[in-house]
């Protein structure tokens, strides 16, 4: 947001109040109470802030850099069946990740104008990781049953043989741990310089993925955009300053923000802290709106963010990582995309066989629309049901090839649903000769076939 100073750090003393029924992150919070246990993480974390904002005075944040790899482990801690959510929806997690932090994320046209300019590919991306710490090959996942029924931010998540899974080495792995959280969270994480043993994410195993078993308004995998950005050392938007307006997050490019936003506001430009005429910048992933209404980091976002991986940064030493590193069969993307059985409701979806897959991940949704419906195949096709009468979609295929590999989604394929009008109301019944309809020429004719011997009749 726009200041004429930087204040570093003036957020982090205001303990904000828990909001419930929408967006609740508690990163803030979860600082606060790690600075009560370990004072000297806030030296740490300024030091960060200087090296950061030196970084920003001496590069370019619009330039080009070689893209950041990211080796992601994902503890799955889970107490009931449904909490202990498939292999299927974290690689959605994953794939969001990449999309949202490189925006090629789908609903990059949702951005409006005036903030087009401000919206980064922000030059990171993820892959699940494909090496653990002991150099043996893995899916990046791991499992663990606990008997215990829901975490908070001061729970037990972190620690093996107590409730949780403990972190994989920070140097070498993004943790994030999923799980039951209660009093409302959706999701909370570590700022860089903290404890080495509870440094990752935590994410509510609802909000968690793309589809699937997400639960709406958080169903888009934004809960892990966002918690991530905090890990990669960025604030909340607003700056965490109770309405006051003088609070920071220490982006230039950012609007002030007098508080967090809510749901999501559609197009309506809502105007806070004399920030008028573009107002707030409520798409941005460090807000609170619901996740279909996120959609943009920005370039002084992404300089926050690519400052921990320069020389001397807090997080540099992931850049030299073995964790996705050369484990895992090469992917190809499918070819040979077809879309056939076209109906109102329904189609099948085919490809030919892609190079070491051992399965694929299929997406599709309304061509006017930003939010894909995931789901997977084991075979060449797919049978999608549920579809809309008379409505354009597109369809892409991802090759999975095991150990967490996975090729780039294929470009789209575009059908249209049939039917989607009311034939009976136009041209029925015309069985006979004599109940023959008048059409014009050039007139689209859809008509109501009631069996295999129906005829019907037109005239011009």
């Amino acid at each position: 947001m726009f200041k004429k100073h930087l204040l570093p750090f003036a957020l982090v003393f205001f303990i904000g109040g828990t909001v419930f029924g929408q967006r609740n992150c508690g990163t803030t919070e979860y600082m606060q109470a790690q600075f009560a246990a370990d004072p000297a993480y806030q030296d740490r974390l300024e030091e960060i802030e200087t090296f950061t904002q030196n970084y920003a005075e001496n590069h370019d944040h619009e330039g080009t850099r070689a893209v950041v790899t990211i080796p992601v482990v994902v503890h799955v801690v889970y107490n009931t069946p449904s909490e202990n959510i498939s292999d299927a929806q974290i690689l959605s997690q994953i794939q969001v990740l990449t999309e949202d932090f490189r925006r090629t994320n789908p609903d990059t046209g949702e951005t409006p104008a005036h903030f087009t300019a401000e919206a980064a590919d922000t030059e990171i991306e993820f892959c699940l990781a494909t090496t653990d710490p002991s150099g043996n090959p893995t899916t990046g996942i791991t499992r663990t049953s606990t008997t215990k029924t829901s975490f908070s931010s001061t729970g037990n998540l972190m620690k093996f043989g107590t409730y949780g899974h403990t972190a994989w080495d920070r140097d070498d792995y993004l943790n994030i741990w999923v799980c039951d959280l209660s009093g409302g969270l959706l999701g909370y994480a570590q700022f860089p310089g903290g404890s080495a043993s509870t440094d990752g994410v935590v994410c509510d195993y609802a909000y968690f993925g793309s589809g699937g078993s997400a639960v709406a308004p958080f169903n888009l995998g934004r809960t892990a955009t966002h918690e991530v950005g905090h890990w990669l050392n960025l604030y909340h938007i607003w700056g965490d300053d109770g309405t006051s307006c003088g609070g920071s997050d220490l982006v230039a490019d950012t609007p002030n923000q007098a508080d967090e936003t809510y749901n999501c506001p559609g197009g309506t430009i809502r105007i806070s802290c004399s920030n008028g005429p573009d107002g707030d910048m409520y798409q941005n992933y460090m807000d609170y709106t619901d996740d279909g209404c996120m959609n943009l980091y920005t370039s002084g976002q992404k300089t926050r963010m690519q400052a921990l991986f320069g020389v001397g940064g807090s997080r540099v030493a992931l850049l030299s990582s073995p964790g996705c590193g050369g484990a895992g069969p090469s992917c190809s993307v499918a070819t040979g995309l077809s879309t056939s059985g076209i109906s109102t409701s329904g189609a099948t979806f085919n490809w030919s066989a892609a190079t070491g897959a051992v399965g694929y991940n299929v997406r599709y949704k309304l061509t006017s629309s930003g939010t894909w419906t995931n789901t997977t195949s084991a075979t060449t096709s797919k049978i999608v049901s549920g579809l809309t009468a008379g409505s354009n979609y597109e369809w892409q295929v991802q090759t999975d090839c095991g150990g967490g590999s996975l090729s780039a989604y294929s470009s789209s394929v575009n059908f249209t649903t049939t039917g989607g009008g009311s034939c009976s109301d136009t041209y029925e019944s015309n069985e006979t000769s004599g109940t023959a309809k008048t059409i014009t020429v050039g007139t689209t004719i859809q008509a109501l076939i009631g069996s295999g011997t129906d005829v019907d009749w037109f005239k011009i």
